[in-house]
């Protein structure tokens, strides 16, 4: 093989290897502000894990963030606005990545 198609197959599984740590931080993402929701509607422990996956299942609706924003926002009437959300969201997303760092 030569270099150049070796570096090719090393930007090909850089690429692959961002990609699935992208979708693992924004699944978990949504864990956390699945889990920030819940604590805002006082759900139990098990009522929290379970609306949990409500909110994971709702992120594949549609790309993008719009759906879980939908989804959260609903949920929330009245105790945090979509933008609130969204800035949750915002928020979470930096602290999902770190602790995706910190299991490798």
């Amino acid at each position: 093989m030569s270099t150049f198609d070796d570096r090719e197959k090393s930007f090909e599984a850089k690429f692959a290897h961002d990609a699935e740590m992208q979708f693992r931080a924004e699944a978990r993402r949504n864990k956390l502000v699945a889990l920030w929701a819940a604590g805002l509607l006082g759900k139990s422990e098990d009522e929290a894990q379970a609306y949990v996956s409500e909110v994971i299942a709702a992120d594949f609706e549609e790309a993008g963030i719009e759906d879980v924003v939908r989804k959260v926002a609903a949920d929330l009437a009245g105790k945090a606005s979509a933008e609130e959300v969204r800035a949750k969201m915002s928020e979470l997303l930096p602290v999902a990545k770190a602790q995706l760092m910190t299991e490798l």
